[in-house]
C-alpha cells in the first residue's frame, strides 16, 4: 500500500488530501510516514522529525494511530482473501498473492490485479499499487516502480531486461553499505552486477551474498508464496525526551519495555528463545546486543535478567542515549513447547503474578498495575562488551504505538514503541502480485 499511515489518516480526515503531512512523534522521533506532497521536499520515512521540519517548517505533524493502522490493514487482507487464499502478508501494508489458482475465476493476472486495487480503493478507501511478475521478488520491484498508486506488469519473457535497466540498490539485500562496495567494483546498474565475476563479487561481499545477488540479477528466486505467517518477534522501544546517561535511568526504561515485550508474548501465546537490547545514541548510531535464553520464556522477570547482562556491555558515552528498546526473538509457541523453572521455585508464581497484571491492564488500562518485584532496577555497571555478547547490525526503527493527539499537531511527549516483525519468505514461475 502507498506510504500507508499516510493514506489511512488522509482517508480518515479529507482535508488533509494533497497537503504535505508526515506521521510521526514529537522532534526528537523519526517520521514514521510521508504523504507523496511531502516526499516532494525531500521528505523520507526514518528521517528525524527535526530534518523534515527544516526542510519544510509548514509540514502537517500528525501523531500515530497504530491501532487504526492495524484495523485498516486487516480490512484490507480481508479483501485479499477473497482474491485467493494463497495469500502471505509480511507486514502491515505488503502481501503477496498467488492468482495461479484463481485465474479461471477472475481472469488473467492483469485483470486480477486491477480487480484488487479497484476492491481495495472502493471497500477501504485507500489507494494501493500492485506488481504482477512470475516470482515475489519481481513483483515487489514492479509494485515499488508502480507507486504511486499504479500497476505494473513485468511478463516472465521480460524480466531480464526489466531488472538490467535498474540500480543496484533495487535488489533486496542491497543498502547503501552494500552500494558502496559495489560501486568499488564498478557495479552501479543490476545489469552490470549480473555479468560481473563472481569471484569478484565473493571476495567483495562475501561467497552467500555474492551467490543471492546474482541469481536476483538474474530474476531467479526459488521461494514461494506460504499463507502461514510465523511472528518472529515482538518489541517495545522507548525515545527519551533527552539524551540520559545515567544507567539507573536506562536500566529502568530497559526494565519496563521488557515487561512489555513479555505481556505481548503471552497474549500472542508465544514464547522467546532469545532477546536482543537496541541502544540508539545521541548521533543516531544504533547498537544492538543479542543473546540466546537457555529455555524459552514469556515471563518479564527471566528476560530481564538477560536484558541488564546486554545493558552492562553497552558502553554509554558522555552524549547519552536516544532510544532504548527491547525486541524478544526466535519465538514458538507456548503451546506444547516444554520449559523448565528458570527462576527456582518461584517461577510459576512469579509468571502467575504477572498474568494477574496483565488482567488488571486489560480492565482499567496499561500501566493501572505494575509487579513490585519488577520495579526493583538496581544500577547496571558499566563493562566492556564481551564475546558472548556480541553486536548486530542496527535496525530500522519501529513504530510509536501511542496514540497521541489526534488533531494533527505534534506530539508532546515520546512514548513506548513497538513492532511484530514477520517471516517474508518468499516464488516461482506462477502469476506474482504484490
Amino acid at each position: 500500500m502507498d506510504a500507508f499511515f499516510a493514506s489511512v489518516e488522509v482517508a480518515a480526515r479529507p482535508g488533509l488530501r494533497g497537503r504535505a503531512m508526515v506521521v510521526g512523534g514529537r522532534e526528537r522521533g523519526v517520521v514514521l510516514a510521508a504523504t507523496y506532497e511531502a516526499r516532494a521536499f525531500g521528505i523520507r520515512s526514518g528521517m528525524p522529525m527535526a530534518t523534515a521540519i527544516a526542510r519544510l517548517p509548514s509540514v502537517i505533524v500528525v501523531p500515530p494511530d497504530h491501532e487504526s493502522y492495524r484495523r485498516v490493514s486487516r480490512q484490507v487482507m480481508a479483501v485479499l482473501a477473497e482474491i485467493t487464499p494463497q495469500l502471505q502478508q509480511v507486514s502491515v501494508d505488503e502481501a503477496f498473492l498467488d492468482v495461479s489458482g484463481a485465474r479461471r475465476r477472475l481472469g488473467s493476472p492483469a485483470r486480477i490485479g486491477t480487480l484488487v486495487r479497484e476492491r481495495v480503493r472502493r471497500e477501504v478507501g485507500l489507494p494501493i499499487s500492485v506488481g504482477i511478475a512470475s516470482t515475489m521478488f519481481v513483483a515487489k520491484v514492479a509494485s515499488t516502480r508502480a507507486k504511486p498508486d499504479g500497476m505494473l506488469l513485468v511478463p516472465e519473457h521480460a524480466t531480464v531486461d526489466f531488472l538490467h535497466a535498474l540500480p543496484v540498490a533495487a535488489l533486496w539485500g542491497v543498502g547503501e553499505s552494500t552500494a558502496s562496495r559495489l560501486a568499488d567494483l564498478g557495479i552501479r546498474t543490476v545489469a552490470e552486477l549480473a555479468t560481473a565475476p563472481r569471484s569478484s563479487l565473493a571476495a567483495r561481499l562475501g561467497p552467500a551474498a555474492a551467490h543471492r545477488l546474482h541469481d536476483l540479477a538474474w530474476g531467479r528466486d526459488p521461494r514461494v508464496v506460504t499463507p502461514e505467517r510465523t511472528e518472529r518477534s515482538v518489541s517495545a522501544e522507548h525515545t527519551f525526551p533527552v539524551d540520559v546517561t545515567d544507567r539507573a535511568e536506562l536500566a529502568r526504561t530497559a526494565l519496563a519495555q521488557t515487561h512489555t515485550c513479555a505481556r505481548r508474548l503471552r497474549e500472542a501465546g508465544m514464547l522467546a528463545r532469545g532477546v536482543t537490547l537496541k541502544v540508539r545514541l545521541a548521533d543516531f548510531t544504533t547498537l544492538t546486543r543479542s543473546r540466546r535464553l537457555d529455555v524459552p520464556t514469556d515471563v518479564a522477570a527471566a528476560l530481564h535478567g538477560t536484558v541488564r547482562a546486554l545493558l552492562a556491555a553497552v558502553d554509554v558515552p558522555a552524549t547519552g542515549v536516544r532510544l532504548i528498546g527491547v525486541r524478544a526473538d526466535d519465538l514458538v509457541v507456548a503451546a506444547g513447547t516444554p520449559v523448565q523453572a528458570t527462576l527456582g521455585d518461584d517461577g510459576d508464581d512469579r509468571r502467575a503474578l504477572e498474568v494477574a497484571v496483565d488482567a488488571v491492564d486489560r480492565r482499567f488500562g496499561g500501566g493501572a498495575a505494575v509487579a513490585a518485584s519488577l520495579l526493583q532496577a538496581p544500577p547496571v555497571p558499566a563493562t566492556q562488551p564481551t564475546p558472548s555478547d556480541p553486536a548486530v547490525g542496527a535496525r530500522e526503527p519501529v513504530p510509536d504505538r501511542s496514540r497521541g493527539d489526534r488533531t494533527g499537531r505534534r506530539a508532546d511527549e515520546p512514548g513506548p514503541r513497538s513492532g511484530l516483525r514477520r517471516d517474508s519468505t518468499t516464488a516461482t514461475p506462477k502469476p506474482r502480485i504484490s
